[in-house]
């Protein structure tokens, strides 16, 4: 069943909120995103859960894990390319103009995750420093953890900046 009009608008009023709650930002073109939006309802209609409307779902939840939205690959793709994969998440470098939207690379194959995304969780063995394939950044303010490239933008916890984090591990 198509999503009403309503309830398009209703979401993404409800997404952006959550978004900039946590330190995101989506597209501001309003048209644009409440089309990304429709798809999601429409996804969550057709499977129960919000697959990303630019990729092809399997249908069951447990193929799809990595490309339930938000996916795993908006945080890379974010500080790489200043949004994530279908532009539902922007930058704040380009919410303020400042940075250009440009075609980012899909990084997950059809088998699952490509190498360099995120992919399942690394195996680590106790006791080998240094066996994790991101480095592990920490909150000085709350103490978050995330393991990956870089520090996220915003602490989803605290929401401190990035300059707020130390490299942990």
């Amino acid at each position: 069943m198509k999503p009403t009009a309503a309830e398009v608008r209703d979401t993404a009023k409800r997404l952006h909120r959550e978004a900039e709650g946590a330190g995101y930002h989506l597209n501001p073109n309003r048209e644009f995103t409440e089309g990304l939006v429709e798809g999601l309802l429409t996804n969550e209609g057709r499977y129960g859960y919000w697959a990303c409307p630019c990729r092809l779902a399997a249908g069951t939840q447990e193929k799809d894990l990595d490309i339930i939205c938000p996916c795993d690959y908006r945080d890379p793709d974010l500080a790489e390319y200043g949004t994530c994969y279908c532009a539902l998440y922007v930058s704040r470098e380009v919410l303020d103009g400042n940075r250009k939207l440009t075609p980012i690379p899909e990084r997950r194959l059809s088998a699952g995750p490509q190498p360099g995304g995120p992919g399942p969780a690394p195996q680590v063995s106790p006791g080998r420093p240094g066996a994790l394939p991101y480095p592990v950044w920490r909150c000085r303010v709350c103490g978050y953890l995330c393991a990956r490239k870089e520090p996220p933008e915003v602490c989803p916890i605290c929401k401190a900046k990035k300059e707020r984090f130390e490299r942990f591990l």
